[in-house]
C-alpha cells in the first residue's frame, strides 16, 4: 500500500510512506540524511553500491559513474558533496540481485547540482516486484530526499530513475551515498544484474489459414466525383474471387483482384456486403462506403513511408520495390494500402514555377498510375517553407500550383512538414502556426482529387487541439518529435518517451482525424543506413499494440524487401489491426498507472467489447491487473489475448497477467454484440 505525496505533508516528509510486510519503508526529507552517507567508510557490515560492477546499469543517456555524476563531475546534491554513490540518467534502472543476504538500503537521491535548476526525475524503489517508495518530481537545485528501506528476506531490489513524463533532458539522477547493509556473517554480496529486456517475444505466430477471410477497414469515404480506390483486404488459399452486394453507383469491383474503383455519383452512406470465396469456403463482411466532402481517413491510414529506412537515399526503384513487396508479402491482404515518398524527391521549379522531381524519379505520373493499377495509393511530401527539412524545394508561395501538380500526377496523401517555415513565422502563436496548414488545405480543396492531409509540426503548438478545424481538416497530425529505435533517448525520441507524451490526446481524435505518434520502427530501419531495429521483440510488440490502441496511422518504416518472419507477424496480426481500424474510432486513454509505473490503457470498440493494453515500463517481468470497474464493466467478463490468439477464460472483477519487461499484453475484454 502507498499514499499520495500530498497526504504526507502533515508529516513534513515528501516521499511516499508505505508498509509492505515484512519490509518497512522509511522515507524522510533532506534534514534526515545521516552523516554516514557522506563518509569515506562504508556502514558497519555494509558496502557502497558504487563498489559493485556498474556495467549492467541501464539508462537513457551516457554510462553510470561511480562517485561522480553522469558527466563525471563530483557527486553533489543540495550543495553537499558525496564521496560515494552512482551518477545515472533517466530513464535508468539498477537491478540488484540481493541473494537474500541484505538487510537495509540507504541513499540520498536527487538531480545533481551540475544541472543548476534543470532536469526532472522521479526516483522509485521496487522490492521483489512491488513499489515501496517513490519521490515527488525532483529538479536540479531541489533538496535531496532520503530513502531507507528494510531489505530483510528480499531477493530483488530495482532502483528506477524516471523522467517525470517530460523527456529526459538534463535528468542527471544521483543515488548519492547509496549503500547496502548485509546480514551478519554472510560472505556473499549482492550484484547488479542485467535487466533482461531481451526475453523471448510473447506472441504466437499462426500458419496461414486456407479459409477465406476479409480484414482491414470496415468503413471508407470519398468525395463524389473524385477517384475512388479501395482494395478489399482478404486472405485465404488462392485463387480468391470477390463479389459485392449493394455497391454504390459509379463504383465497380474487379472480381479477381478485389479492387473497388470508379467515382461515387452521390453523397451518402451505403452498407456494402463483400464476399470472398475460394475452394475452401467463403466469408462475408460489411463495408460502409461514405460519400461526402472531407470523408477521408475514417480509419487510420495503413501503409509504408520511405524516411525511417532510406531518408535521403530514397529513389523510384525503392518505392516500386516497396509496393511490390507490400503485395507479395501479403500486407495488402491485411489492410495496408499507402506507399508514401518522404523528403528528397523534389527538384527545381520549371520556368512556370511548377515543381519538378529530381533525377531519382523519372516520371511521377507514371509511378502513381503504376501503383493505382495494383490497387495501392501513393503519398508525397512537402514543406510550407521555402525548403524542406532536407533542403529541397518547398511549397512556399506555390501552394495552389503544387496541389494541382500533385493531383495531376495522381498522389493520394500529402505529408506537410513545418521545417523552414520557422523562419517565416511572425511569432509562435497558434494562429501563426496554423496559417501555412490552412493555406495548403485551401489549395487541396480546389483540386479534383482526395488527399489524406498529414500535418507535421511535431506537436509544438498542440496541433491535436486544432488540426481538425474546419479551415484545415487535417486527417492526421504528428504529436511528437521524430521517433528513433530506442526505448528512451535524449531528446525524447524513444518509444516510451513518445507513449508517455500521448496521455490525454485521445479526446481530440476520431474518424477522419487522428493523432500520429510517428512511423513504425520494426524490421530493418536506419534513416539511410539500414540496420535491424534496436527495439527488442517485446518492445516491438508493445509498439504495434500501443499504436493500434491509439488509433494511430500504421505506416511501416522498414526495408520492405527484407521482411523476416517476426516482422511480418507483428505487422499482420489481424486481431490487433482490427483494434487500430475499429470503425467506432475512439482511441485509448490511460486509465491507470500505479507506483511501479505499471499502466493500463483501454478503449471501447464498435462491437461493445473493450481493447485493453497492460503496459510494463520496467525492464523486468511484472504482474499487472486491469479492474473491470475501470472499464465501466461488472460481473464475469471473457478475456482474449490478441498476441497469443487465445481465449484465456472468464474472470470476475479483474484480470491479472505477467507482462514482459518493456512489453505489453493486449487483450479484448467482453463479449461482442452481434
Amino acid at each position: 500500500m502507498s499514499f499520495s505525496p500530498f497526504s504526507c505533508q502533515v508529516l513534513a516528509c515528501s516521499l511516499i510512506l508505505g508498509s509492505i510486510s515484512p519490509q518497512i519503508v522509511h522515507a524522510q526529507n533532506a534534514s534526515a540524511i545521516p552523516d554516514q552517507l557522506h563518509s569515506v567508510d562504508a556502514p558497519d557490515n555494509g558496502l557502497w553500491l558504487d563498489t559493485l560492477n556498474l556495467s549492467q546499469v541501464q539508462q537513457g543517456y551516457g554510462q553510470a559513474q561511480a562517485g561522480h555524476s553522469v558527466e563525471n563531475n563530483p557527486l553533489s546534491l543540495g550543495g553537499k558533496a558525496y564521496v560515494h554513490g552512482i551518477g545515472t540518467h533517466s530513464i535508468g534502472y539498477i537491478n540488484i540481485d540481493l541473494h537474500g543476504v541484505a538487510t537495509r538500503f540507504q541513499s540520498a537521491v536527487g538531480v545533481d547540482d551540475d544541472r543548476k535548476g534543470a532536469g526532472s526525475v522521479v526516483f522509485t524503489v521496487i522490492l521483489d516486484g512491488k513499489s515501496v517508495a517513490t519521490t515527488p518530481v525532483l529538479h536540479g537545485g531541489d533538496q535531496p530526499q532520503y530513502i531507507d528501506v528494510d531489505l530483510t528476506g528480499a531477493k530483488n531490489l530495482l532502483l528506477m530513475a524516471g523522467d517525470a513524463g517530460d523527456g529526459n533532458r538534463d535528468d542527471h539522477a544521483d543515488w548519492a551515498g547509496a549503500s547496502i547493509t548485509l546480514a551478519q556473517g554472510t560472505a556473499q554480496k549482492p550484484e547488479i544484474i542485467s535487466t533482461a529486456v531481451n526475453a523471448p517475444p510473447r506472441l504466437t505466430i499462426l500458419p496461414p489459414d486456407p479459409l477465406p477471410a476479409i480484414h482491414g477497414a470496415r468503413i471508407v469515404g470519398s468525395t463524389p466525383g473524385h477517384p475512388f480506390l479501395f482494395p478489399v483486404a482478404a486472405t485465404g488459399a488462392g485463387p480468391l474471387s470477390f463479389s459485392a452486394l449493394n455497391l454504390p453507383d459509379g463504383l465497380t469491383l474487379n472480381h479477381s483482384t478485389g479492387i473497388i474503383s470508379g467515382s461515387l455519383k452521390v453523397a451518402g452512406s451505403t452498407d456494402v456486403i463483400l464476399q470472398v470465396k475460394n475452394s475452401q469456403g467463403s466469408s462475408r463482411r460489411v463495408l460502409t462506403i461514405v460519400g461526402g466532402k472531407n470523408k477521408m481517413a475514417l480509419t487510420p491510414p495503413m501503409g509504408w513511408n520511405s524516411w525511417n529506412v532510406w531518408a535521403g537515399n530514397v529513389d523510384e526503384q525503392k518505392v516500386k520495390d516497396a509496393a511490390k513487396e507490400m503485395i507479395s508479402a501479403g500486407l495488402v491482404a491485411h489492410g495496408y494500402q499507402y506507399v508514401n515518398i518522404d523528403d528528397t524527391w523534389q527538384g527545381p521549379r520549371d520556368a512556370n514555377g511548377n515543381i519538378m522531381p529530381n533525377q531519382k524519379f523519372s516520371d511521377m505520373k507514371a509511378l502513381c498510375d503504376d501503383l493505382h493499377a495494383k490497387g495501392l495509393k501513393i503519398g508525397t511530401y512537402s514543406s510550407p517553407g521555402p525548403t524542406t527539412c532536407a533542403g529541397c524545394t518547398g511549397s512556399y508561395q506555390h501552394e495552389d500550383q503544387d496541389a494541382q501538380t500533385y493531383a495531376e500526377w495522381g498522389f493520394d496523401y500529402l505529408k506537410y512538414d513545418m521545417c523552414s517555415y520557422g523562419g517565416i513565422l511572425k511569432d509562435h502563436s497558434v494562429a501563426e502556426v496554423k496559417k501555412p496548414y490552412r493555406v495548403m488545405a485551401a489549395a487541396l480543396s480546389k483540386v479534383n482529387r482526395d488527399f489524406v492531409y498529414s500535418l507535421c509540426e511535431y506537436g509544438d503548438a498542440s496541433v491535436w487541439q486544432w488540426g481538425s478545424d474546419i479551415d484545415i481538416q487535417g486527417n492526421c497530425w504528428r504529436t511528437h518529435n521524430d521517433i528513433d529505435d530506442n526505448w528512451t533517448e535524449e531528446g525524447s525520441r524513444g518509444l516510451y518517451d513518445i507513449i508517455e507524451a500521448e496521455v490525454g490526446h485521445e479526446k481530440f481524435a476520431g474518424p477522419g482525424h487522428w493523432n500520429d505518434p510517428d512511423m513504425l520502427m520494426v524490421g530493418l530501419v536506419g534513416f539511410g543506413n539500414p540496420h535491424p531495429t534496436r527495439l527488442t521483440p517485446n518492445e516491438q510488440i508493445l509498439h504495434i499494440s500501443m499504436w493500434s490502441l491509439l488509433s494511430a496511422p500504421l505506416l511501416i518504416g522498414c526495408d520492405m524487401t527484407k521482411l523476416d518472419a517476426f516482422t511480418t507477424a507483428v505487422l499482420t496480426n489481424d486481431e490487433v489491426i482490427d483494434i487500430d481500424q475499429d470503425p467506432l474510432g475512439r482511441p485509448a486513454g490511460r486509465i491507470s498507472k500505479d507506483g511501479s509505473g505499471h499502466e493500463v490503457w483501454a478503449r471501447e470498440l464498435f462491437d461493445g467489447t473493450r481493447a485493453v493494453g497492460l503496459l510494463n515500463p520496467l525492464p523486468v517481468n511484472q504482474t499487472i491487473t486491469v479492474h473491470w470497474s475501470d472499464l465501466g464493466l461488472t460481473g464475469k467478463q471473457a478475456v482474449r489475448d490478441l498476441w497469443l490468439h487465445q481465449d484465456v477464460g472468464s474472470f470476475d472483477d479483474s484480470y491479472s497477467v505477467e507482462v514482459p519487461g518493456h512489453g505489453m499484453v493486449l487483450v479484448k475484454v467482453g463479449t461482442a454484440v452481434k
